[in-house]
């Protein structure tokens, strides 16, 4: 047993999903994902808030994480409550029962011909 690593609260201030992409899809959609690694012995039940410049927070909605398992979880698809925007600027917090570890993940693919992957990990709180 690995044990426990992470937190239960974390915060992505920086995300943005690029409305345009160049290339086949999907494999060339831009995109962010965020990605969570669960070390324990139990399920990690998430729950995923997103907050915008001018507008009401958005959520939660809500992912499983299996015990000993990782997800990645790709923005652009969450649709329940309701689509997160595209092209504007959102911020994040991700509440889970259980330690987690969570990494962002971007693929811009705007400019022809360029795939840009950026990823950072998002900031523990709490």
């Amino acid at each position: 047993m690995m044990g426990q690593l992470g937190g239960r609260v974390w915060v992505v201030p920086g995300g943005h999903i690029p409305l345009d992409s160049n290339g086949p899809e999907p494999e060339f959609t831009s995109y962010d994902k965020i990605c969570v690694l669960n070390t324990t012995d139990a399920e990690a039940r998430l729950t995923l808030t997103f907050y915008y410049e001018d507008a009401e927070p958005v959520g939660p909605y809500h992912f499983a994480v299996g015990p000993r398992r990782i997800r990645h979880i790709r923005v652009n698809d969450l649709i329940d409550p309701e689509a997160v925007r595209l092209d504007r600027p959102y911020g994040c917090v991700l509440h889970s029962p259980v330690p987690v570890v969570v990494q962002f993940l971007r693929q811009d693919t705007r400019l022809s011909g360029t795939v840009t992957l950026t990823g950072t990990m998002a900031h523990p709180a709490g």
